[in-house]
């Protein structure tokens, strides 16, 4: 019988071998939305098919299962929060959740999620959304065969099996309950907000700002907030998004866009959150769950907070609106910083969920979680989307999306399978609000610090509290342990009251 140590540090080996792997298939995901040329999808296609399915077979080895079950009863399972034992319960859920999972569906969906990402972007540039039908109604069937293999508790429904991946411990009827007490908080305010007539004048947004000169400030705010490009990179993108390849290895990416300063730079500030989150997990502890993050809803708390928070907060454009005008002094030079803060939080019902404003950001979510459990119940045929999406969105935002591309076609997430992903967002926002109302109560005068351009105070609590913990608290849990209260949607909805209202004499 080997020593307790040895089967450990067994363990921890089989599993950083399968973390390693998937990385790799992190670089070519990335690649292929940045620099692979159109031509090469379906040979990327069958190479991250390839990857998924090896990394697939070892994450399933039953040595990691047999290691797994001399390590229950050792001192190395004891104490329920140590790194050992954090560890031993996060690998188990893990390896017993994949392994219900066949190498043939895993292989088969990363195929077919690769081929479907590009035929997503050719019917978004046409805002056609016939072109991606075919494909969603493979990936819904694809993922329905996941939900089955992978089970849900009773009285739950499939969509639960696809939401667990994501948030871990999370179920649908769970996030609808959450969902209605934080929309009946929404709607109210954005009602007052409507009928205010003080409103900003978001033509400042909308000025010409060169795509060299956003692109540098952009990489300012970034770095200043705490990315570190010495282990990261900044890359364009159709959909931004950040991926932690692993330690010293990050990359985020945005979109630019000439005439609309907020789209850039809001969108770098939120990746630059998500990768900040991926650079203050511990390097040693990485493929194992120690150094990785506690769920997605987690993740996005990281990404809101330094977008929101703190990029739309007065104390940051006090520091940054200087240099801004610098920046783009044509745009900018005859413009207050009221003003521009006034722009850059202007509520207003728009199409797009990634530049929405916070007061109706939550609604975009909404409204995908619902359709999206539709989907996976057979409620709603994959043809019927675009119709479905449009009616709710008219009943939730008093305005029609003018094309599929404005409306179904605009997320990649379907594309990429990742159903179960939408209600993460939300989550975040709450989590997020409730972060940095402890960090505030902890640290004392952040929106100080922010004005005299230091984020370190912030930066460093996150680290401590959050970021080096990985998966060593279910997110529930960390919420209490960092707050020491459960998660609630007052903070959120006390912040968003707290800003607008005073933004809008309401």
């Amino acid at each position: 019988m080997l020593a307790p140590n040895t089967i450990y540090q067994d363990l921890l080996t089989l599993v950083r071998k399968a973390a390693l792997l998937g990385s790799c298939g992190s670089v070519l995901g990335w690649d292929r939305e940045t620099y692979m040329p159109v031509g090469g999808n379906e040979h990327r296609a069958n190479q991250l098919s390839m990857l998924a399915g090896l990394a697939h077979e070892w994450s399933v080895n039953p040595k990691i299962g047999e290691l797994l079950g001399q390590l229950q009863d050792s001192e190395f399972n004891d104490a329920p929060d140590s790194d050992s034992a954090a560890n031993i319960r996060e690998i188990s859920r893990s390896y017993q959740r994949s392994r219900k999972l066949p190498q043939r569906l895993v292989e088969e969906i990363s195929r077919v999620t690769a081929l479907a990402q590009h035929h997503w972007a050719t019917a978004r540039s046409n805002g056609d959304f016939t072109v991606f039908v075919p494909w969603l109604k493979q990936i819904i069937d694809l993922k329905r065969e996941e939900a089955s293999a992978v089970g849900f508790s009773e009285g739950g429904e499939p969509y639960d099996a696809l939401l667990d991946e994501y948030e871990p411990g999370a179920n649908s009827a769970g996030i609808a309950t959450v969902f209605a007490g934080l929309r009946s908080e929404l709607v109210p305010l954005l009602d007052a907000v409507k009928g205010s007539t003080k409103q900003p004048d978001t033509s400042i947004l909308s000025r010409e700002y060169a795509v060299e000169q956003q692109a540098k400030f952009g990489r300012m705010a970034s770095a200043a907030i705490g990315f570190d490009f010495d282990k990261g990179r900044l890359d364009v993108t159709t959909h931004p998004f950040c991926s932690g390849f692993g330690p010293g290895d990050c990359r985020l990416t945005t979109r630019y866009d000439k005439n609309f300063f907020s789209s850039a730079f809001f969108g770098t500030l939120h990746e630059s959150g998500h990768g900040i989150y991926e650079q203050g997990l511990p390097e040693s502890a990485f493929g194992t769950p120690l150094g990785s993050a506690v769920s997605l809803g987690i993740h996005e708390s990281q990404s809101r907070m330094w977008e929101n928070l703190v990029g739309r907060s007065s104390a940051f454009w006090t520091h940054f609106y200087p240099h801004a005008q610098t920046f783009f002094p044509q745009a900018l030079g005859n413009t207050s910083r009221e003003d521009f803060h006034f722009a850059i939080n202007a509520v207003n019902p728009s199409f797009i969920r990634v530049e929405a404003d916070e007061v109706t950001y939550n609604l975009h979510i909404m409204l995908r979680f619902d359709l999206e459990r539709d989907l996976i119940a057979g409620r709603l045929q994959a043809e019927d989307v675009p119709e479905a999406w449009n009616s709710r969105f008219t009943s939730d935002f008093g305005i029609t999306p003018p094309t599929d591309a404005d409306g179904c076609l605009q997320d990649v997430h379907w594309s990429a399978g990742l159903f179960g992903y939408f209600p993460t967002y939300a989550l975040g926002n709450m989590y997020a609000a409730q972060f940095f109302e402890a960090a505030e109560e902890q640290i004392g005068d952040l929106q100080g610090t922010f004005a005299k351009g230091d984020f370190q105070p912030l930066l460093q609590w996150l680290r401590e509290h959050i970021h080096h913990h990985g998966q060593r608290f279910s997110a529930s849990r960390l919420v209490e342990v960092v707050t020491g209260k459960p998660l609630s949607d007052q903070p959120l909805t006390r912040q968003l009251n707290n800003r607008f209202r005073p933004l809008y004499g309401i």
